[in-house]
């Protein structure tokens, strides 16, 4: 129980108001620690519970003095709104004040925000950046830093920004560092910032949870808008969907591909105005679009519930990217649906997909449909998992590099 945690009256009952009734693993293993005022590296997929696992500890520790105590960077402003709704919560009954600050919306609205009391803030980079050179912002007396999906911020190039903002915060304070994958390579770039970390990592390596269905259709990449647009009309189970596309400007083709088919759909990507991918997201959340067509880049901020199936268009770039997308169909322990479309340049793809998950994706076809030239996958094919946990490989080299300096 949250009781056994050791938080606040204020905060359980801001927990009991937002409907948890137990801690979930990842909020159990995570809490206690930074309780304590322990660094923490927090890997767990999505959906369970992962932001309040580390927006309670954090709003328990900020004390009554004035001026923004908590920083929360996130690569996203779908995420950085959805991250501050969820402190927004939490601090219900507590006397602190959350704010979010991002590009693509008024910049003195904003600032107007800021001149009033804020003691947790979520910003991305670019803005957080600016409104910093401006003057308007003082960051002097962050006592937390948390970064909110990490390994995205590297892939898209801000870790030169959130190094320039970490070099502008106290030296003394808790680092916090949280994701819903972990690499290698996040940890070593984040190796100097944290100090001593405690490392809770919730399922190996964040492989998606058996509730999704996991489905790839071999399909000729001539034929997949013909192949989408009858598989909606068909199967009427697919009745709130998320399509992960490649690029945003497909993501902006297969909508006309959807419209012309008469299937309500909206695009939300980096070239939409926060108005629009607000629209696109409120109109997926009220059933006015019964499909949502995402990049990756914006995939992070998406919270929505019961989308009954994601279907990757494009296969992703990592392995990772697909741990993610899946995600986004089982939040919170519920079932769902992914399905791949599998054309033939994506053999290797596929082959890294199914050895970072440990399991053969089951084959269909859609009924009645006539396929052109395409590669089927052997039936009988076998994954292995590629790897250990990146927490453990990061452990030895650290050791492996102390036992060298005593040398």
């Amino acid at each position: 129980m949250f009781e056994q945690l050791g938080l606040s009256v204020p905060l359980l009952k801001g927990v009991e108001a937002m409907g948890y009734e137990r801690p979930t693993p990842i909020q159990a293993q995570a809490i206690p620690a930074l309780l304590e005022g322990r660094d923490v590296v927090g890997c767990a997929q999505t959906g369970t519970g992962k932001t309040a696992a580390f927006i309670l500890p954090t709003l328990q520790s900020l004390g009554s003095e004035r001026g923004i105590k908590a920083l929360v960077v996130t690569p996203t402003r779908e995420l950085a709104i959805q991250v501050e709704a969820v402190a927004r919560d939490c601090a219900k009954h507590t006397h602190h004040r959350t704010a979010a600050v991002y590009g693509g919306a008024g910049y003195g609205q904003q600032k107007a925000r800021l001149s009033k009391r804020v003691d947790l803030l979520v910003a991305t980079p670019g803005r957080l950046l600016d409104m910093q050179g401006r003057g308007d912002l003082d960051l002097s007396g962050v006592k937390v830093l948390v970064l909110d999906e990490a390994d995205r911020m590297l892939d898209m190039g801000f870790w030169p920004d959130v190094k320039r903002i970490i070099d502008l915060l106290p030296k003394k304070r808790q680092s916090l560092l949280f994701s819903a994958t972990m690499s290698r390579e996040v940890l070593r770039v984040i190796e100097s910032t944290l100090s001593d970390p405690v490392h809770v990592e919730v399922g190996p390596k964040a492989v998606p949870v058996d509730a999704v269905d996991q489905v790839i259709y071999p399909v000729n990449s001539m034929q997949k808008n013909q192949l989408l647009v009858e598989m909606l009309r068909q199967q009427r189970d697919l009745d709130r969907v998320l399509i992960f596309a490649r690029t945003k400007h497909r993501a902006d083709r297969i909508c006309k591909v959807l419209r012309r088919g008469n299937i309500p759909g909206a695009a939300i990507h980096s070239n939409r105005s926060q108005p629009q991918r607000q629209e696109a997201l409120a109109g997926f959340k009220n059933g006015r679009y019964r499909v949502l067509v995402a990049t990756d880049i914006v995939a992070r901020g998406i919270d929505v519930d019961n989308i009954s199936h994601v279907i990757n268009y494009d296969v992703p770039n990592a392995p990772e990217d697909y741990v993610h997308r899946i995600g986004r169909t089982a939040r919170a322990g519920a079932g769902g649906t992914a399905i791949t479309f599998f054309a033939p340049e994506d053999v290797l793809g596929l082959r890294e997909i199914e050895q970072h998950v440990g399991t053969a994706l089951r084959c269909e076809d859609l009924e009645g449909f006539e396929y052109n030239d395409r590669i089927v996958p052997d039936p009988e094919r076998a994954a292995r998992r590629a790897s250990r946990s990146p927490f453990a490989a990061h452990a030895r080299r650290r050791a492996s590099r102390g036992r060298m300096r005593r040398r």
